[in-house]
This record gives structure tokens, C-alpha cells and sequence, in this order.
């Protein structure tokens, strides 16, 4: 017997037996979400699973420090160091 194969809804995946499921494009750019992105899986109860991706701790300190020093005290410093 021939297997049939069925069509695809847009938006919409299967889970295969090795427990993988392929993300829409459309669902992950929405998200935000790119090729080499680090995310946490989380069950939020019966059929729903979150991924949230885990921030880049240089993206999230980039600036704070902004204004701490002299506009040229950095390159003093870094002066110093050669």
C-alpha cells in the first residue's frame, strides 16, 4: 500500500517520531527568531510549548556604561597600556 501524503496547512507542523518538529519561516520571523539562536523550551501546560531566546549578555550590557567616562579617557588608558 502506498503512503499518502498529506497537505500541509500553513502555520502548521507535525511532531515526528524522533520528537522534532520543523518551525513555519513565517512563526520564527515574527519572533524575531534566526539560524543560531539559543532557545529555552518550556512547557505552559497541555499542547503549549514556549521558546524564548536566550539574550546575548554583550547585547544586553552594550551602552550601560555610556557617559561613565571622558570622551578621550578611554583612549588615555588604552595609551597607557602599549
Amino acid at each position: 500500500m502506498d503512503k499518502v501524503k498529506r497537505r500541509r496547512r500553513r502555520g502548521y507542523s507535525r511532531v515526528s517520531a524522533k520528537h522534532q518538529v520543523t518551525l513555519p519561516v513565517d512563526a520564527l520571523g515574527q519572533a524575531g527568531l534566526r539560524p543560531g539562536d539559543v532557545v529555552l523550551v518550556s512547557a505552559e501546560g497541555p499542547g503549549r510549548i514556549v521558546l524564548t531566546r536566550e539574550r546575548d549578555p554583550i547585547e544586553a550590557h552594550a551602552g550601560k556604561l555610556t557617559g561613565v567616562y571622558r570622551p578621550d579617557e578611554l583612549d588615555e588608558l588604552r595609551d597607557e597600556w602599549h
